[in-house]
């Protein structure tokens, strides 16, 4: 009776407490739900980062300077760029704690992409183009965080450290030199433009940092902000004028042609891309979408046309100078059989070295893989650097599963090095016969392009920093002396 009563009693209870573990089961099933989703949700925001941050990183063509060439690992660091002041290695850039970036913070990140400033306080020199990367927005700069991080295989061993001559070597000039350079602020779209301008322009003054090679650049190394992608020397080669001008920039060229330029590096009858161009093409432009590239066309067709220095208005563009013509015809058979050196003036060494690729008339190849030499912006131009250092160091380039080569003629020629006198020989051949007739090379020119192009004023007073310093201070000690001396004799 009494087991009876307590059962009765106790059912109450059981209900209870049964309904109470059904709520708290569907409880923990809402909550571990919540969580799967929270947890879904976060996994796809980081995969969309990494999306977002791989495109960018091709976009800013960070493997070409951070990956050295033929079997670097990606990102790892120790590409030698050579600057006019010295061989400036790139850093090693993966999430490897112990070689790379690994313990970057976001802030970190975007201080050094932003400000040229390492997570130490060291800073960085420009030829990592912080100046350009300062207009990245906030979101952009996250995902490249994102993919630098989780995207990219860590590389435990450092890069080659940089060792530039003194003064050059000491970083906190840099200090200076961002007061005085840096515009250490994020893009603002132009309100009069186009959204596909306005794009464009993000992309070739932001991402591809387009001005780092196009902007000419004053004593102190630092762009001409008034001379925007005017033209400028990088290194050996010249980077050509991308203002809207007609005959000194790409005015006369149409929206199409600049994007098959940028994404294949050639447009027949008019240039192909060789050096450091050839590199941003093969690492980074022709990867872009379609869309990317319409915009960065709209946007240089856009900008302020910037006429070079002594160019009339009438003047031809550079890729219209030039015409075939041949005159190998009269060479045969004007030497003596087995004659040693006859290879001895431009015409010459032309039809020996140049002509089996390019055609005695200079044509090149039907498919212009080896291009026309008449109507090519490397002949026409106003300035004979780019044909030198294409005839030193060649060309390569690949595109898709297209692999354009010209075999360089320099000291690491695997086909035959040229003197400077016989490269000025054929440079001046070409220009007359085929390009700007009113250029001629001189060996001295030549040298130059070898030695790495000209000189800045700023590396050529390099050896000066030392005696003029040593003169201040010295300056300085006796200005010291003087005033102690005049104390003195007022006691």
């Amino acid at each position: 009776m009494m087991t009876a009563r307590r059962s009765a009693a106790t059912r109450p209870a059981s209900r209870l407490w049964r309904a109470t573990r059904r709520a708290l089961r569907v409880l923990a099933g809402s909550v571990l739900a919540l969580s799967a989703m929270h947890a879904f949700a976060a996994d796809g925001d980081e995969g969309r980062l990494l999306d977002q941050g791989r495109a960018l990183a091709t976009a800013a063509d960070c493997m070409a300077c951070h990956t050295v060439v033929d079997g670097g690992k990606p990102y790892a660091g120790g590409y030698a760029i050579q600057s006019p002041l010295g061989a400036i290695y790139a850093t090693n850039i993966t999430p490897s704690k112990k070689g790379g970036i690994g313990d970057y913070t976001e802030q970190d990140f975007a201080r050094a992409l932003r400000e040229g400033i390492r997570k130490d306080g060291a800073h960085l020199y420009p030829a990592m183009p912080y100046t350009s990367y300062t207009l990245l927005s906030d979101g952009d700069v996250k995902a490249l965080y994102t993919y630098f991080m989780k995207g990219v295989a860590p590389v435990d061993t450092p890069s080659e450290p940089t060792n530039l001559p003194f003064p050059f070597s000491v970083r906190t000039s840099m200090a200076v030199w961002n007061l005085l350079f840096l515009d250490n602020k994020r893009f603002v779209p132009d309100a009069s433009k186009s959204e596909q301008i306005n794009q464009g322009a993000y992309l070739a003054n932001a991402l591809a940092h387009c001005s780092t090679c196009h902007t000419p650049r004053n004593d102190l190394m630092a762009e001409k902000p008034s001379m925007l992608l005017s033209g400028s020397a990088v290194g050996p080669w010249f980077a050509p004028n991308i203002t809207s001008d007609a005959v000194s920039g790409i005015g006369a060229w149409s929206n199409a042609e600049l994007v098959q330029y940028l994404r294949t590096g050639r447009v027949a009858g008019k240039a192909q891309a060789g050096g450091p161009m050839a590199e941003a093409i093969e690492h980074s432009l022709q990867h872009l979408p379609q869309a990317d590239l319409e915009a960065i066309a709209a946007y240089l067709k856009s900008t302020p046309p910037i006429r070079a220095t002594k160019v009339a208005a009438d003047a031809p563009t550079a890729f219209q100078h030039g015409k075939p013509a041949t005159g190998e015809a009269a060479l045969r058979g004007m030497d003596k059989p087995n004659a040693h050196d006859t290879l001895f003036n431009g015409e010459r060494l032309y039809n020996g070295y140049c002509a089996s690729c390019h055609q005695t008339t200079g044509a090149g190849s039907r498919d212009q893989s080896y291009p026309s030499l008449f109507h090519n912006t490397a002949t026409g131009g106003e300035t004979s650097s780019n044909l030198i250092a294409a005839i030193l160091y060649g060309v390569d380039r690949k595109v898709g599963d297209q692999h354009i080569l010209m075999p360089r003629f320099d000291q690491l020629s695997y086909v035959d090095p040229l003197t400077n006198e016989q490269i000025a020989a054929i440079s001046t051949y070409v220009l007359n016969q085929f390009g700007n007739s009113k250029l001629t090379v001189t060996p001295s020119d030549v040298q130059t392009v070898r030695n790495g192009g000209d000189v800045p004023l700023l590396v050529k007073a390099q050896p000066w920093f030392i005696p003029a310093g040593v003169v201040g201070l010295l300056l300085v000690l006796a200005v010291i002396a003087l005033m102690v001396r005049r104390r003195r004799k007022m006691k």
